[in-house]
């Protein structure tokens, strides 16, 4: 099988009528429709938006990005098979059980095929809003170096590597490149604090200082949502980034929701619970190919440095991974979605009255 061909790697040159430019990110396209489309599906799909409300076509496909770059692998894989449907999944999944919960709506209006989102325009929030239950990652390697205030929270003494914390911490940082802004710097994922946002909520595009709030509440309570799920399938949320924006309803009334996507392993870290019980990590998510990549180059530092960027795209450009790093990938990103299913469908035979 040429697992090439069963890759989604280009996807910002559909058919799909646009008289804007493609958006096409790391991982997703976006398409904004006309004007006259938009009005069009809105009307014919009775969306709870208003008659003029912009609306866009989001289109995933199966590249993978890690640490800012775009990899690879040979015999033409220029993605992992499967991985941009199972991410959909993942976001529909989490999406559908914070409704279900009584939190925040998102920005997807419609989902028409497995890899692509109907979604409305929406004003993001200019931060990612990153929330930790234990220290692992950029904070352990902060801590491990001394530092002991992270995004304004000071640390206590005496944490290991990868160990529960007292709390859940909300450490954000910048989304994108935000100038201007007293103590925060001009470059994108800076860490930021809590006092940043309070004192310039306006540049961040908070509406008001009260949604400062509201979106920590939100953060909580998605974080929560996720974190009792994946308990029932043994596993653990380590830590996630979402993030928010504003939308209008039907009426033009602004709210705070959920946008992007939420959960994946694009965005969170996941534990086996069952190895971590045992002093071992096995991740079940990105953070395994990351933790991959740095251990497969001989030189890390090139990953983890930002002053060695020209470096690290030029790795990533010229080194096609072997087949079987990316299929690996391919497992982890099926293994989750599939867990969820099964979970949903238990849940549901569950409320039915048991199984049936």
């Amino acid at each position: 099988m040429n697992f090439a061909d069963h890759v989604l790697a280009v996807n910002n040159d559909l058919p799909i009528r646009t008289d804007k430019p493609v958006h096409s990110g790391k991982v997703r396209s976006v398409y904004w429709l006309t004007e006259a489309d938009s009005r069009r599906l809105i009307q014919e799909k009775n969306y709870p938006v208003r008659p003029d409300a912009p609306l866009a076509i989001m289109v995933i496909s199966d590249r993978i990005s890690a640490f800012d770059c775009i990899w690879h692998g040979e015999g033409g894989m220029q993605g992992v098979p499967g991985k941009g449907a199972a991410l959909n999944a993942i976001s529909n999944h989490w999406f559908d059980l914070f409704r279900q919960n009584g939190l925040a709506d998102s920005h997807i209006l419609d989902i028409p095929h497995p890899l692509v989102w109907v979604v409305q325009q929406a004003k993001p929030i200019k931060i990612e809003a990153i929330c930790r239950q234990y220290i692992t990652g950029s904070m352990w390697r902060a801590y491990a170096n001394g530092e002991r205030d992270f995004c304004g929270i000071t640390l206590p003494e005496g944490l290991h590597k990868d160990q529960r914390l007292p709390e859940l911490l909300m450490t954000p940082s910048t989304k994108g490149i935000l100038q201007g802004i007293p103590g925060v710097p001009e470059q994108d994922d800076a860490n930021i604090t809590r006092d940043d946002l309070v004192a310039n909520f306006a540049s961040f595009n908070f509406r008001s200082l009260a949604d400062i709030d509201l979106y920590e509440k939100l953060l909580k309570q998605g974080f929560a949502v996720i974190t009792e799920a994946l308990a029932q399938i043994d596993q653990i949320f380590v830590d996630t980034k979402f993030e928010f924006g504003y939308v209008a309803n039907a009426e033009g009334e602004e709210k705070l929701i959920y946008m992007d996507e939420v959960g994946t392993p694009d965005s969170s870290r996941i534990w086996d619970g069952p190895s971590y019980r045992s002093g071992k990590i096995v991740e079940q998510s990105k953070e395994a190919f990351r933790q991959l990549l740095l251990s497969y180059f001989p030189d890390p530092d090139i990953l983890l440095n930002k002053n060695r960027m020209p470096e690290r795209a030029a790795l990533a450009r010229d080194n096609a991974l072997p087949r079987d790093i990316l299929m690996e990938v391919s497992r982890t990103y099926l293994e989750i979605a599939e867990k969820n299913h099964r979970s949903e469908n238990r849940n549901l035979r569950q409320s039915q009255g048991g199984d049936l």
